[in-house]
């Protein structure tokens, strides 16, 4: 346990966001986001992306129903080697990376959100945004760190051992790896994060519901396959020619690519490059087709309603790309480098999952807590021991040992087992509960509430029952709407429903802010927030 929590803490130590990768990418669902994410992570360099870094925020403007996460990565990078040479100075990030002189990080953003709702429509479907108990200055202002500037800390860990490749992540999720990272070296064109363990037997495969998942498997030769959501024996059965299989773990989905292999894709799919019509997502598109069997591949898309007329012929047009490939390093500097592998971070690694409310709230509440996970999250997200970041608390505010307060000014009030961050409220009454970007003159908060971006003047206050959540979404004249709902109420099952009578439904937020500027709506609420918070303690 001694040595698993050492190198816990260093993992930890090394996400200071000093070091990270050369150019970070970030695709985004539409062109203001792409704008709103160039301007935002260019003011945070030197805080979660090293000062040097290139920023090359993107957008994904595809056919259909979108690229998927195979073309879509390929496409991202080709819009971002655009950018970067006119935004750079002529920097030719292609060139950089095949000359292994640059490493680069591409980030997928996309997406509704829709079991994180009301949150990303608080952030104008910006759901990247989404802000986390913790605060960076930009412009001279104390802002809350948004979940992808804490996704871009934690990865940039990796950049050190990734020169010439490009390494690719999903917005949502923070992991701490119990294994030394600093001892992770490629040895794979292709690589994927992945927790792994011994190869289970059918019962301990069917008790840790293994069957749910996308899976790695790795064998004697430390050469991996992807199977996805399989019982014991239908895996041992797809994977009877793939050799005798010493671990499994569940895939993280993120990967990296060498340069070499990134060229292979990028000429292999031209076509659909160009012609922005097609879909293709990694595990069953690339990774199964590169690992798998044709038999076992065939049968495992049957699974997925994919009929043999498609997968086949998709199966041996990557093998014959794969054999081209093989034969063009044949005796070069890579000729010893395997095609596919698993990037282990370790059994019972720390993983703070944000794609869900009651994940956001769970994760966000357990700063406030004691345990060894709770401290090192603290630390990962730069919380100092104290609990207290700039924080103006009157002499009358009980406030215990545990809560956390970031950029805070009350008056009055009780604080318990909670966490506040950008609050400017005269009184606080709050137990067990999430606060971020508040100004009110009064709060109630009961546990387990969540209050995100509320601008209210009222004199009645913010009233919050055991478990309610309410959050303000704000359009591009300044004016806010409050949106309420409930820890226990998924937004996936509630996306189309009505919460309460008169008030939009998630759906319907959304759509109505497909095309919004966010940057333009961020500052309007920001001046809302501004002139309330000068106006409450202005009074005597």
């Amino acid at each position: 346990m001694a040595d698993k929590q050492a190198i816990v803490e260093a993992n930890v130590a090394a996400m200071s966001g000093r070091e990270g990768y050369d150019v970070v990418i970030v695709c985004c669902s539409g062109e203001k986001q792409a704008d709103y994410w160039q301007a935002r992570l260019s003011a945070v360099r030197g805080q979660v992306l090293p000062a040097s870094c290139k920023v090359l925020a993107v957008f994904e403007d595809w056919g259909g129903d979108g690229a998927g996460n195979g073309l879509g990565t390929l496409y991202a990078y080709q819009k971002a080697v655009i950018k970067a040479k006119s935004l750079y100075d002529g920097y030719e990030l292609h060139a950089e990376l095949v000359a292994k002189r640059a490493s680069a990080a591409l980030y997928h953003t996309a997406g509704k959100g829709t079991r994180l709702a009301p949150l990303p429509g608080a952030e104008n479907n910006n759901k990247p945004g989404v802000k986390l108990p913790a605060t960076l200055s930009v412009g001279g202002h104390d802002v809350p760190m948004t979940i992808l500037e804490a996704v871009l800390k934690q990865t940039g860990v990796y950049a050190p051992m990734r020169k010439g490749r490009l390494s690719v992540f999903w917005g949502d999720q923070v992991f701490v790896p119990t294994v030394p990272v600093a001892a992770y070296a490629p040895a794979h064109h292709t690589d994927i994060l992945c927790s792994l363990g011994p190869m289970p037997s059918a019962e301990e495969w069917e008790a840790k519901g293994l069957e749910k998942y996308g899976l790695i498997a790795v064998n004697s030769n430390e050469e991996a396959a992807q199977i996805e959501k399989v019982t014991h024996a239908t895996a041992k059965r797809l994977l009877g020619s793939f050799g005798a299989v010493t671990k499994v773990g569940v895939s993280l989905g993120s990967f990296s690519l060498s340069a070499s292999i990134l060229v292979t894709l990028l000429e292999e799919f031209k076509t659909e490059l160009i012609e922005k019509t097609a879909k293709l997502d990694t595990d069953p598109g690339l990774w199964m087709a590169f690992t798998l069997s044709k038999k076992a591949y065939i049968q495992l898309l049957e699974a997925k309603k994919i009929p043999p007329s498609e997968s086949g012929p998709h199966f041996d047009r990557m093998q014959a790309m794969l054999a081209r490939f093989r034969a063009a390093r044949t005796g070069g500097e890579e000729s010893g480098m395997d095609l596919f592998g698993a990037v282990d971070i370790g059994l019972g690694a720390y993983w703070w999952d944000y794609g869900q409310l009651k994940l956001y709230f769970m994760n966000n509440i357990s700063v406030t807590h004691t345990d060894e996970e709770s401290r090192l999250y603290r630390a990962f997200l730069g919380v100092p021991v104290g609990r207290r970041v700039r924080a103006e608390v009157g002499e009358g505010v009980g406030v215990d040992e545990e809560s956390v307060l970031s950029a805070v000014r009350v008056k009055g009030g009780t604080i318990a087992n909670s966490v506040l961050t950008n609050v400017s409220a005269k009184v606080v009454e709050a137990e067990g509960a999430v606060l971020v970007n508040v100004t009110a003159r009064k709060v109630v908060a009961g546990r387990g509430a969540v209050l995100y971006n509320v601008v209210d003047d009222s004199d009645e206050g913010l009233v919050l029952g055991e478990g309610e959540v309410l959050v303000g979404v704000f359009d591009e004249a300044g004016r806010q709407q409050q949106m309420a709902s409930h820890a226990e109420k998924d937004g996936g099952v509630w996306w189309k429903k009505e919460i309460r009578s008169g008030q939009p439904t998630f759906e319907q937020v959304y759509l109505a802010n497909r095309e919004v500027d966010v940057a333009l709506i961020e500052a309007k609420s920001q001046a809302a927030h501004a002139k309330l918070r000068e106006a409450l303690f202005a009074e005597v």
